[in-house]
């Protein structure tokens, strides 16, 4: 059986940056209640009037991905694209990408599992070359928030917490032992998907009925989190599908050479850090510069860990994301 493995990173965020400072123009906050609660001291949004799309941004991580993986577009073969902000309602951004790059007829699948997306995504990624389906696949996972937040007080809960950006790697085929993907643990939870939710527009309530109420005050448009309620839950789950992961292999925690958690909330990041006995070495956190950009978060931070030179050849990579769903995820990667 082949192995997967991640020959190429990339990544790409918009330039304007949002600091906590200019959101407490915007709403009442301000940024030492920021960071207390999150970490996040500023966050990248896509500029009024700029060219920034989901599969724009999808496309330029893409980009570097592919160069650093020294293949050419011409080269891929599948194109996996997680997202819950679709430049569309549908088509989804994976077709888009296809256009974009320039590349023939092959696959484009689009992953809906938000906060999870991208490890779901790679675990797809995964079994098609296993089985010798595919060759080079590219997982994208691009996110725009911003045109979508309450950036009144009201929404402050949540506004504050999310940013933009996209993340890609290029997943080979390799006939080399104990290297690439070694597992996958995929979960979901649906009884409490409502706790983490954007409700509306959906098909119970379509096109006639949003035109005629108009309702400014609608409040189903706008992301919902019932912030501790999920935060008890991610802190469980993170470590709990973590620890899944090393079992599968017989490995343990202190083997763990990097762990890159989804960037949902730095105190979720630093709780499991302690919980788990990891040296903050072992650890890669950006979301104190980009925010929650959900399925993006890891593969940015991903690409900022190899352009650190944080990742070896023979290190033990763990990947881990909890979210909306709830889901929950994790892959270990012999780098």
């Amino acid at each position: 059986m082949y192995r997967s493995k991640i020959t190429g990173t990339g990544h790409y965020v918009p330039d304007n940056v949002v600091t906590n400072d200019d959101l407490s123009e915007l709403m009442d906050t301000s940024d030492a209640w920021i960071q207390e609660r999150t970490g996040i001291k500023e966050r990248r949004w896509v500029a009024k009037g700029s060219d920034d799309t989901t599969s724009k941004m999808g496309t330029e991580a893409a980009r570097m991905a592919i160069q650093n993986a020294g293949l050419k577009p011409g080269d891929i073969d599948f194109i996996i694209f997680a997202t819950l902000s679709p430049d569309y309602y549908f088509p989804g951004p994976g077709v888009q990408v296809q256009e974009n790059l320039g590349i023939k007829e092959i696959g484009a699948l689009d992953v809906r599992n938000q906060c999870s997306g991208f490890v779901y995504a790679l675990s797809v990624g995964d079994q098609f070359i296993k089985t010798g389906m595919y060759k080079n696949i590219l997982v994208i996972g691009s996110e725009l928030h911003s045109g979508g937040l309450d950036k009144t007080t009201r929404g402050r809960g949540v506004s504050v917490i999310f940013g933009d950006g996209a993340g890609a790697v290029v997943l080979q085929r390799s006939e080399k032992e104990n290297t690439g993907i070694l597992t996958s643990h995929l979960h979901a939870e649906g009884k409490h998907a409502k706790e983490l939710a954007l409700l509306g527009p959906n098909t119970a309530h379509w096109v006639d009925a949003i035109i005629a109420e108009n309702d400014p005050d609608d409040l189903s448009y706008y992301p919902h989190m019932n912030g501790n309620f999920v935060f008890k839950h991610a802190v469980t789950r993170f470590q709990e599908v973590i620890h899944e992961a090393l079992q599968s292999t017989g490995l343990k925690t202190s083997d763990i050479d990097l762990l890159i958690p989804h960037q949902a909330n730095l105190r979720i990041s630093q709780y499991i850090q302690q919980k788990m006995g990891l040296p903050p070495e072992k650890v890669f956190n950006n979301i104190m510069k980009y925010g929650n950009t959900t399925a993006a978060s890891i593969p940015i931070a991903l690409s900022e860990a190899v352009q650190e030179n944080r990742l070896k050849e023979g290190d033990l990579l763990c990947l881990a994301a909890f979210g909306s769903g709830f889901t929950w995820a994790s892959s270990l990667i012999r780098w």
